[in-house]
């Protein structure tokens, strides 16, 4: 089970009194997280998610406080800090920053249709036009300047193949990136998979945690989410549930020039990413009770993506 800090109930007690949400009736941890350490909590209100953040400074938890309160009042089906009845929006438990939320409705899709990506198209549009006007700046801490310097550590553990294909990646990244910065830009998720998303049938109800928000291009957020939602097994894309992820963004958020030129090498920067950062978490966790993601699913999506692979273009680009 991927909870890193255990909790016992007489603390937990302690730490919800001051919410006056009643007593506490159960509670049980949730075997998904990979970073964080997540518990269901059903109190006499209501029905809630207790997160203790374990990765990430301290001094970011208002950014993610403040980012939620935007969307929450955007009307999105976010998750959003519930406060004590003095106003606090943060407390502390186990030594751990700790946030109290509303537990949202619905249930994760594990093969997704082209109605679901559609509507995960819609929401991503909604959430960047949501902050585009006034975006609250929060660089990536797994953005491109680690990429350029973490690539190189991961490579030496990585067979001559695959070790050639995060090079390439790596020398697309350092040669784009003066582009890249140019791109359109908003608040992100930053990590808009499967596994963050509730559905109640094609209905999106839910979108969960945003421990990896930050502000960025609009484009590389799509990226992330097109190749998890949207890739086979083998790596390669269903277009039709491409197409209704992208028509279902560009609906609402139409894309430019640059955008449609940088997609496919966008598309490789966000493989880069998870591949990265799951080969790290598989070392740091190897043997131990922790949900680890496979990093061959991210080799596989990336070579894949390769220049002269053909791979559907963005759709009305201005």
């Amino acid at each position: 089970m991927s909870v890193f800090t255990p909790l016992e109930r007489h603390e937990l007690e302690a730490f919800l009194a001051p919410y006056g949400l009643g007593r506490l009736l159960e509670f049980q941890g949730i075997a998904a997280g990979t970073e964080n350490s997540n518990f269901f909590v059903s109190l006499e209100s209501g029905e809630y998610v207790l997160t203790l953040i374990e990765r990430g400074p301290r001094e970011d938890m208002g950014f993610f406080i403040a980012l939620l309160d935007v969307l929450h009042e955007a009307g999105l089906p976010v998750p959003y800090a519930v406060r004590t009845t003095d106003g606090g929006a943060l407390g502390e438990l186990a030594g751990l920053p700790a946030l109290l939320q509303p537990r949202l409705s619905g249930h994760h899709v594990a093969l997704p249709n082209s109605h679901q990506c559609q509507a995960v198209g819609e929401l991503l549009a909604r959430l960047h036009l949501a902050t585009r006007a006034e975006m609250i700046e929060r660089p990536s801490d797994r953005g491109l300047d680690w990429m350029l310097a973490e690539g190189p550590l991961q490579a030496l553990r990585l067979d001559d193949e695959a070790r050639g294909l995060l090079k390439a990646a790596l020398e697309e990244i350092a040669h784009l990136r003066p582009r890249l910065d140019h791109l359109p830009q908003a608040n992100l998720h930053g990590d808009l998979f499967h596994d963050n998303v509730l559905f109640d049938g094609n209905f999106l109800s839910g979108v969960i945690d945003f421990y990896n928000a930050c502000s960025g291009p609009m484009l590389y957020d799509l990226a992330i989410a097109a190749n998890d939602w949207c890739s086979e097994p083998c790596g390669e894309f269903d277009p039709r549930r491409l197409n209704a992820l992208l028509a279902g963004y560009a609906a609402l958020r139409p894309f430019t020039a640059l955008e449609a030129e940088l997609w496919p090498a966008m598309l490789r920067i966000a493989c880069v990413r998870f591949w990265l950062s799951r080969l790290i978490a598989a070392e740091a966790f190897a043997g131990q009770d922790v949900l680890i993601k496979d990093p061959e699913e991210y080799r596989r999506l990336l070579q894949a993506r390769q220049p002269g692979t053909p791979i559907p273009g963005l759709p009305f680009a201005l």
